[in-house]
């Protein structure tokens, strides 16, 4: 009995041995295998660096049947209205007192930009909208709104700037306008605007990655600003021989030169708004659409 009990254990031993050994090797080929799958997930990953570029990036979902229930968005569109009419009120008067005031617009944007932040984003400029919207940072039922709330905001600029104007009479400066487009001059005020708008494109979409700091978001979206409209006066009129004072924001453009139209038939004047509204609104929307892409290209590249 003895004997037979000791041949048992021994079996147990040695089954038990035998488990242990392919348990091990298991794990030597687990560990061997690891690296591999290790290689094929960074060529995944290099492979996948621009995955999500087209990705939504705005929280929830808008359409037109939820999107105007919300108060909050009454309030954003009111912020929006409110902050254009105030940033055309500052460009009305810098296209008065010159380019020697471009230190004093900078910081009168930046306090506009801080103060209309909370309601609604300070997008303040279609240039922007657009961007955000081709870049889906903004739905587009929401953008659409914003531009319709910004061209009314500066509508309500000039009206004020306006008013005053006629109150001062003969005494009063004449009131500012833009250069209206010569013969064969199209493209040079088109790629002006379009070049400002890149810039200014690029820059928000910067500010936007710092949207926890509202002075550093305000302070990067006014520098590309002045930045463009400083640009844009000097190529404009140093080496294009064009005198016209860029606005850089298709809202108050609409104020300054597309309104004005003027003409002796009914085909000329039809023909010289398409003209304004082509130069100075369509295409610089098109180039902040490019400076937003440019900028989340880069982004991606660079892995940030």
């Amino acid at each position: 009995m003895a004997t037979k009990k000791s041949k048992a254990s021994n079996k147990s031993k040695k089954a038990e041995s035998t488990k242990s050994k392919a348990a091990a090797k298991s794990a030597a080929k687990t560990e061997l295998a690891a690296p591999k799958t290790n290689k094929v997930d960074s060529k995944s990953t290099k492979k996948s660096c621009l995955s999500g570029f087209f990705a939504k990036k705005y929280e929830g979902k808008e359409g037109i049947l939820t999107v105007f229930k919300d108060h909050k968005f009454y309030g954003a569109l009111l912020g929006e209205i409110i902050g254009t009419m105030l940033l055309a009120l500052l460009l009305f008067s810098v296209s008065l007192m010159g380019v020697a005031s471009i230190a004093t617009y900078a910081f009168a944007l930046i306090a506009i930009l801080i103060a209309i932040y909370a309601f609604s984003g300070a997008c303040l400029n279609p240039i922007i909208t657009a961007g955000m919207m081709a870049s889906r940072r903004m739905s587009v039922i929401r953008g659409v709104m914003y531009i319709l709330a910004e061209v009314l905001g500066a509508w309500f600029g000039w009206l004020i700037f306006n008013a005053f104007h006629l109150a001062g009479g003969e005494t009063a400066y004449e009131i500012p306008t833009m250069t209206a487009i010569g013969e064969n001059q199209f493209w040079l005020f088109a790629m002006v605007e379009l070049f400002g708008a890149v810039i200014i494109g690029f820059f928000a979409a910067r500010a936007v990655q710092y949207k926890r700091s509202v002075f550093t978001f305000a302070a990067t979206i006014a520098g590309g600003i002045v930045l463009a409209v400083l640009l844009g006066y000097v190529i404009s009129a140093a080496f294009l021989g064009l005198s016209s004072n860029f606005a850089m924001n298709p809202a108050v453009a609409v104020m300054l030169q597309i309104f004005p139209t003027a003409g002796e038939s009914f085909g000329e004047i039809f023909g010289g708004i398409c003209q304004a509204l082509s130069a100075f609104a369509l295409i610089p929307m098109l180039g902040g659409i490019v400076g937003f892409y440019l900028s989340d290209f880069t982004s991606k590249l660079s892995g940030e």
